[in-house]
């Protein structure tokens, strides 16, 4: 049978159901050949969107002086992530805990012990359904990197990857998609607004609180050095994220087909509402104010995708456009608080709405796929709320302690005289650009 990331189960096969019938008939799972390449290709687009992608949308908002150390954090980070989930990571999220399952998986998958060539999970390869997870694994503390760039030391950068990873993604992966607490009480985030997006963004809010300010903000404008590259990234991302919704179906289904179109609106949606924000307020938009207002779409939608229609991905990605607009301005403009790259107010900030707004666009009315027999719009979005409050308790509590960790361990935060020289040539030895004439 197919088996949705969100926990809900499609109706199995009729030949399936025929050997489950049968008596002595195996039960092993079959693979799902088509299900396979499609999660694949899913898998391929969503590191896709860590690197190149996010690298290059993050290294073209930074100034020149930066650009190699985000870069080297979007490439670190992958390596860093990769190497922990064969280790423990895919067997603590996804494995089976037994008496302990609705906290964690236990170790009785680490080191992929049992995942053979054979072994298959909701009608994929399990060895494809690892790696797609890993991708996500991935790219979620990438984005937190973006609120503490430009003024952290890159071994703080790995301590915190390692000890956030452990306290905090894996435990919330679980949860919500690993037969955890959360997905048991009947918690719907299809792919990633609580565990990727609301997470992200509060551990970038809390590093940017912890870490202090940037020399010269709030009055000195740090302006992108390359929005060539942030426009370039961005536009990898809108295609990349196809594989990050449209792959969380686990198949090459309508669900899957329905969540991209979805994810497809939203993306337009924030975008125009993001710029016209702009353009009213400032006289002209801006390529940044139309790629950010993308993002903010698509990291809006992402919990919503699996469940509801293509109007209700507009709606939600116009919506995500207002709403994530004026967080970013409250966020540096009111609050004064330096998230380097704007990540809670667009990826946390994004992931609250969508998390919450899940519970409403699923309704039938509206254009979505329902709710679970029994369950009402309000007592669905009440357990939406019940997942990002947690999420945010999580992140906030984990991500102070892997912070701490890694100022105990190395100091956070370069000094003043190394942030006014760059981090390329004070942590790397190297310039992005060598230009000669």
């Amino acid at each position: 049978m197919t088996i949705f990331r969100n926990g809900g189960v499609a109706l199995s096969s009729a030949l399936g159901g025929l050997a489950l019938a049968w008596p002595g008939a195996a039960q092993a799972e079959e693979l799902n050949q088509a299900a396979n390449a499609w999660m694949m290709t899913s898998t391929a687009l969503v590191l896709f969107m860590n690197i190149p992608a996010l690298a290059l949308f993050y290294g073209g908002l930074v100034r020149a002086k930066n650009v190699l150390s985000v870069m080297m954090h979007c490439f670190a980070i992958t390596c860093v992530i990769s190497v922990l989930w064969l280790i423990y990571g895919y067997s603590v999220a996804f494995g089976d805990g037994g008496t302990q399952q609705a906290l964690w998986g236990g170790l009785g998958k680490a080191f992929h012990a049992g995942v053979g060539v054979e072994a298959v999970k909701s009608g994929i390869s399990e060895t494809v359904y690892s790696m797609f997870q890993l991708t996500f694994a991935i790219i979620t503390p990438a984005l937190v990197a973006g609120g503490f760039a430009e003024r952290i030391r890159f071994s703080a950068v790995l301590i915190f990857t390692v000890v956030w990873f452990t306290l905090v993604y894996l435990p919330l992966c679980h949860w919500v998609w690993g037969g955890g607490w959360l997905q048991t009480m009947g918690f719907n985030d299809f792919a990633g607004g609580s565990v990727v997006h609301i997470n992200a963004g509060v551990a970038a809010l809390t590093a940017a609180v912890m870490m202090g300010r940037r020399k010269g903000f709030p009055h000195t404008a740090f302006l992108p050095h390359n929005l060539t590259f942030t426009y370039i990234g961005a536009a990898m991302l809108w295609v990349g994220w196809f594989g990050f919704n449209g792959g969380s179906a686990v198949a090459a289904n309508g669900n899957a087909g329905m969540a991209i179109m979805a994810t497809h609106m939203a993306a337009a949606g924030g975008s125009l509402t993001w710029m016209l924000m702009e353009w009213v307020r400032h006289g002209k938009p801006s390529v940044l104010g139309i790629v950010t207002g993308m993002v903010a779409g698509l990291g809006t939608v992402t919990p919503a995708s699996g469940f509801i229609g293509p109007l209700g991905g507009l709606i939600i990605g116009l919506m995500a456009g207002v709403l994530c607009y004026w967080a970013t301005h409250i966020i540096k403009r009111k609050l004064f608080i330096d998230d380097s790259l704007d990540v809670f107010p667009v990826h946390g900030v994004g992931g609250i709405f969508g998390t919450l707004l899940t519970g409403v666009f699923a309704a039938p009315a509206l254009g979505g796929l329902g709710y679970a027999e029994g369950v009402t719009m309000a007592s669905q979005v009440g357990v939406q709320a019940i997942g990002a409050v947690t999420t945010i308790g999580v992140s906030v509590a984990g991500s102070w302690v892997a912070f701490k960790a890694a100022d105990l361990l190395t100091g956070l935060r370069v000094n003043l005289e190394q942030e006014t020289e760059g981090l390329d040539l004070v942590l790397h030895d190297e310039r992005g650009y060598n230009l000669e004439y």
